[in-house]
């Protein structure tokens, strides 16, 4: 037994030192760019420390919301109004924000994402994960939270979105103070309010 615990520390140390070294390596070719894509090795380590950092209760937890299409349609309008910006509307993270930041936001509908267990899925949305561009949206009492398991049975959908749903997701996106001022003077303009010219397209937007 003594000896097993000493492997396990002289393998730990090891690997540590390795990790330093590649560290010390990378800040003096690339630096620590964001724009770097983390290697084989950084990866794994980050899915392994993101699995063993989440309970085993909590890992096991079954989803106690009901998969029904109202709720798939809360689901769709929450991940469209608060996860959208980052991760896209079909779960890509081919948004600005998603291909930038580090490590960058992964494609919800590949397996990495879809063989997460719900209580992963759920405790990752309610928590967050640290050192990384995850925020933790949960507020207070995580058996309250019905709006993340929510959230977990639509991230399960998203393999299958159809065009009508991403058209959907498209008006319920956060606007800029720009766009939301324009959609108001427009529909202004077809109430037939005279007051308000109707506005120019621009092939330029922020």
């Amino acid at each position: 037994m003594k000896a097993k615990f000493i492997g396990t520390v002289v393998i730990l140390i090891v690997g540590a030192l390795a990790l330093l070294g590649w560290f010390g390596y990378q800040s003096f070719t690339t630096g620590f760019s964001a724009k770097a894509e983390p290697n084989a090795l950084e990866v794994l380590m980050a899915r392994q420390v993101r699995y063993l950092a989440i309970p085993l209760e909590q890992r096991n937890k079954p989803n106690p919301v009901p998969v029904t299409p109202d709720v798939l349609q809360d689901g769709l309008a929450h991940f469209a109004d608060h996860c959208a910006t980052c991760h896209a509307n079909d779960g890509s993270g081919q948004t600005p924000i998603g291909k930038n930041v580090y490590p960058k936001a992964p494609d919800m509908r590949e397996a990495p994402t879809q063989t997460m267990s719900d209580g992963e899925l759920f405790w990752v949305i309610h928590n967050g994960i640290r050192f990384t561009a995850m925020p933790a949206w949960g507020e207070g009492d995580p058996e309250q939270d019905l709006d993340s398991w929510k959230l977990v049975h639509f991230i399960r959908h998203l393999p299958k979105l159809t065009p009508q749903e991403l058209e959907t997701m498209k008006s319920l996106n956060p606007k800029s103070k720009h766009a939301a001022d324009e959609e108001a003077a427009f529909d202004q303009f077809l109430q037939g309010d005279d007051s308000v010219a109707a506005p120019a397209e621009s092939g330029h937007h922020h």
